[in-house]
């Protein structure tokens, strides 16, 4: 099997995909913009080739690569990044190449939030009332008819970056002056706890894994507001959201793909579906996986791939937590007494690319155990501030 991955050095931890791709049996074929002597040793030895473009946002050079790769080792069967900023690029790739997997016709749904909205309404879940509303006048309909507070973001776009919670007429005419120039959705603000619905499918579309996590603080105000964020993973999987996630597979299609899901959990208990991410969580959050359940992920994603199978056994012996801390900040306790005193639940711990820094902290401790007692007091002291 012919596999070409693109940027397989970004994000850093991405190149054990293509190590696994190979441990499994496929050709690996890499794409990026990166000189090959600045790859990882690891990740030099995993591809059977690299093709170096100027630019992978110059779509011209993206072909001529696959092009030059069609071309030396015959037909390409798949095509990935994991990585949601080249969702469109590998879409793109796939149509003109015919490569199974996410093409042109499909993008719509997994981009644009309004479409993604459209899409769970159809699946029965409840959603947040939203519009793109394109002028002031839009933009003022909407609040009237759902009042203050609203929140603005991008309606393609990642993360949490550039949007806005809006809570007056003062703060929606700054929005609309400060904004970037493209398509924003405006949404009622739903107050409630973040979960996910995270895990991997079948060539089927069968759910084969499935994992949840809820965090302290929604991403947003970790951004715009520099908070402290931790989030976990719990080992048990609530019934309603594993229907939730199920219906949300079935009503995109998701087949032989990580998937990374968000809902509101609200004080009443339901749920209220925000949006679909076609890769697995940022962060760290493989690397849960793998704590959690004593698995690896990325061989499992491989094997799907490569000989379509599912081979891991789950049963979820572990809460398992990503605590950050961010450099702006003072803490009354050091690191070197954070490894000391919660030494036993931490099983990894690393600076943070400067790229996720601003969601999710600078520094990141990730702890295991099987009750969440020790985890929790670990999270408060780790945030204790000076």
């Amino acid at each position: 099997m012919n596999v070409v991955f693109l940027s397989p050095h970004f994000p850093p931890w991405y190149y054990l995909f293509c190590v696994r791709l190979k441990e499994t049996g496929a050709n690996v074929l890499g794409i990026a913009d990166e000189p090959y002597e600045a790859l990882r040793p690891e990740l030099k030895a995993a591809l059977t080739e690299y093709f170096r473009v100027t630019d992978m946002h110059h779509y011209d050079e993206m072909v001529r690569a696959l092009g030059y790769f069609t071309f030396k080792y015959g037909k390409i069967h798949r095509l990935d990044s994991l990585n949601e900023y080249w969702l469109e690029t590998e879409a793109m790739l796939r149509t003109d190449f015919n490569i199974p997997g996410i093409d042109l016709e499909g993008i719509a749904h997994v981009k644009r939030k309004s479409e993604m909205k459209r899409l769970f309404m159809e699946a029965g879940l409840k959603v947040a009332r939203g519009k793109v509303a394109q002028t002031a006048a839009e933009a003022a309909a909407f609040v009237a008819e759902v009042g203050y507070p609203v929140v603005a973001k991008p309606d393609v776009g990642v993360g949490a970056a550039k949007t806005y919670k809006i809570t007056n007429d003062e703060e929606l005419a700054e929005y609309l002056v400060s904004k970037p120039p493209v398509d924003y959705i405006m949404e009622e603000f739903v107050s409630g706890t973040i979960v996910t619905y995270d895990g991997l499918t079948d060539r089927e579309g069968n759910v084969v894994f499935a994992s949840t996590m809820i965090y302290s603080t929604g991403v947003m105000e970790s951004v715009n507001q520099g908070l402290d964020i931790w989030y976990y993973i719990p080992r048990e999987m609530p019934s309603d959201l594993d229907e939730a996630g199920k219906a949300v597979v079935k009503a995109f299609g998701v087949r032989e793909r990580p998937f990374h899901f968000e809902f509101f959990r609200q004080a009443d208990g339901g749920l209220v579906a925000l949006e679909v991410n076609m890769r697995p969580p940022g962060g760290f959050t493989i690397d849960m996986f793998n704590y959690a359940n004593d698995m690896d992920f990325y061989k499992e994603w491989a094997n799907i791939l490569v000989h379509g199978r599912f081979e891991a056994a789950i049963t979820r012996p572990y809460n398992c937590a990503f605590i950050s801390r961010k450099d702006h900040k003072r803490y009354a306790i050091p690191h070197e007494e954070i490894l000391r005193r919660y030494g036993h639940l931490i099983v990894h711990h690393a600076r943070i690319n400067d790229v996720f820094a601003a969601a999710i902290g600078n520094y990141g401790y990730i702890l295991r155990c099987p009750d969440m007692a020790p985890i929790e007091e670990a999270a408060a002291a780790i945030h204790l501030p000076a």
